[in-house]
């Protein structure tokens, strides 16, 4: 059986190794997203996400956005590209092992219960590495703001 952590579990499918071969894809082309599972492989098998609260199967696999808005203008793509993997680079953390990104296109069929993007039509293009979520970090952390990922509480605080 394969290594759930093992990013060579999915032969097939490229390791896209550094942020700036990231920002490339980024700069080659729009519709883009990162989808934070266990992988293609499993997500495929399925119709689509589920809402965590209600259980309710979605039409689409949540993913994230990577097209820069236009009010990002001319600024690196690098930085939008970190701060797109920053913002959810908790989940591996909470949802368990073999969870890490991949890289995505496909088709936006609505909008998740956060309001994230749900896609079919999926095309799988890439792992991204352990190593480019670590950049992106110090990438992240190199900035003037505070800033830090995305993470919900549960129970009260």
């Amino acid at each position: 059986m394969n290594d759930p952590d093992d990013l060579t579990a999915a032969p097939d499918l490229p390791v896209i190794g550094s942020l700036d071969e990231l920002a490339g894809f980024l700069s080659a082309r729009s519709g883009l997203y990162i989808r934070w599972s266990r992988g293609p492989a499993v997500d495929l098998a399925q119709k689509g996400s589920r809402d965590g609260l209600t259980g309710l199967e979605l039409p689409g696999l949540s993913a994230n956005p990577l097209d820069a808005e236009p009010w990002w203008e001319d600024r690196p793509l690098r930085l939008w590209a970190a701060r797109r993997l920053h913002d959810y680079s908790h989940l591996p953390r909470e949802r368990g092992p073999g969870v890490r990104p991949w890289l995505l296109r496909g088709t936006e069929a609505g909008r998740g219960p956060d309001n994230e993007p749900l896609v079919r039509d999926v095309a799988p293009i890439g792992w991204v590495a352990d190593a480019v979520i670590k950049e992106a970090e110090a990438v992240v952390n190199g900035q003037n703001g505070a800033w830090g990922p995305m993470r919900r509480h549960s129970g009260a605080d």
